[in-house]
């Protein structure tokens, strides 16, 4: 027997709907919302009175009139909370601090080698403070710390089963969060970077991350497939060469091998923007480099393509640098397309840094909204 919702959960749903879509949109007005919700105007101007007097909204200007009177823009407030965003490698924590509308307030990044003992998680917890310190954000309005981390995480028992990065096995995330003093959650670093850049996609993609590995994310009917044992879209792992380069998971011929910013970076001595700056400036190792390296990553795009036939989306250390090279990378992927292609299917994200470490904290925002009442 159904069980009917009672009129004041049918209002606080309402309540969240309308926040939520707001918070997507960056920006709304009263009568986009009950257009897109379905929901009656009364409603919609019921609860906007109240997310109003709360302090949820505000109202940021006027829309230009098409006859009438101009409708008022309302947008989140964004002083209200914050979430924390960190993003943990072998040898750098990434800190962002994201304000409730999910706008990126302040960032840093630290050298810092990963050590599993007590001295590295007593150091996470001394750098979180220092960066909270420096952007002077207000201790009471932190919502919670989300970590990002580069292996095979379960997120709700907080246990990674292995991480090839770190060297890990069979470990409690628990530990990394013994000296931060706020609500924590772990996710898988491509996972967090595929969650910041699909929040609110209203269609299929796979996310492609080129960072110092090379992972991604499965975005299908609105949620991040994880796999029956939390491993989907392990695609560095995938055999781009049978017998080919060594990978560091014992294999040989990984896409990892090929299409990881390692395989450029280590032409300047492990530093990216300088191998994309010599690049810029026509050296001819550089070029040479660069290449090769777009051509196995023509086909890895072109095999994700053929697999999900869906939009792919690259990110990670190397997608933050595409955008005057796409050209040059659909000329290389024109020679393995089958199909007729009528649309483009490939972009970059919009986000350039640190996009793992907003998509671990930007949990903490939606689930705000989701515990309005």
């Amino acid at each position: 027997m159904e069980q009917k919702i009672s009129n004041a959960e049918t209002k606080r749903l309402n309540k969240i709907k309308i926040a939520k879509y707001v918070y997507h949109h960056g920006g709304s007005s009263k009568q986009e919302i009950a257009a897109d919700l379905g929901l009656s105007m009364p409603t919609v101007l019921q609860r906007v009175k109240e997310l109003l007097e709360e302090g949820i909204l505000i109202q940021t200007g006027e829309y230009e009139s098409t006859g009438g009177r101009k409708a008022k823009i309302l947008s989140i407030a964004p002083d209200i909370s914050y979430a924390v965003g960190m993003d943990i490698t072998r040898n750098h924590i990434s800190f962002v601090l994201l304000d409730v509308s999910g706008r990126l307030v302040f960032q840093k990044r630290i050298r810092c080698a990963f050590e599993n003992d007590d001295a590295y998680y007593r150091e996470l917890g001394r750098s979180l403070d220092t960066f909270l310190e420096r952007c002077r954000a207000d201790r009471d309005k932190i919502l919670g710390v989300g970590i990002s981390i580069p292996g095979i995480v379960d997120e709700e028992r907080c246990f990674m089963s292995q991480s090839h990065v770190l060297r890990l096995e069979e470990f409690d995330l628990k530990k990394l969060a013994a000296y931060i003093p706020y609500r924590t959650g772990f996710r898988n670093d491509a996972n967090s970077a595929a969650y910041a850049e699909l929040r609110g996609a209203g269609q299929n993609t796979i996310y492609l991350s080129l960072s110092n590995t090379v992972g991604g994310a499965i975005y299908i009917n609105g949620r991040i497939y994880n796999g029956q044992h939390f491993r989907s879209a392990e695609f560095g792992h995938m055999i781009l060469v049978p017998g080919g380069k060594p990978c560091y998971c014992g294999k040989k011929g990984c896409m990892d091998s090929y299409c990881s910013a390692r395989v450029l970076s280590r032409w300047t001595n492990d530093n990216l923007e300088l191998f994309f700056s010599g690049l810029e400036r026509g050296n001819m190792v550089c070029r040479n480099a660069w290449t090769e390296y777009l051509s196995y990553l023509a086909i890895a795009i072109t095999n994700l393509r053929m697999a999900f036939d869906c939009d792919v989306i690259l990110g990670g250390y190397v997608g933050g640098y595409l955008d005057s090279y796409m050209s040059e990378l659909e000329e290389k992927m024109a020679a393995y397309e089958i199909f007729e292609a009528d649309e483009k299917y490939v972009r970059t994200g919009r986000y350039k840094h640190e996009a793992a470490a907003i998509g671990a904290g930007i949990r903490f925002v939606e689930e705000y909204f989701d515990r309005l009442s």
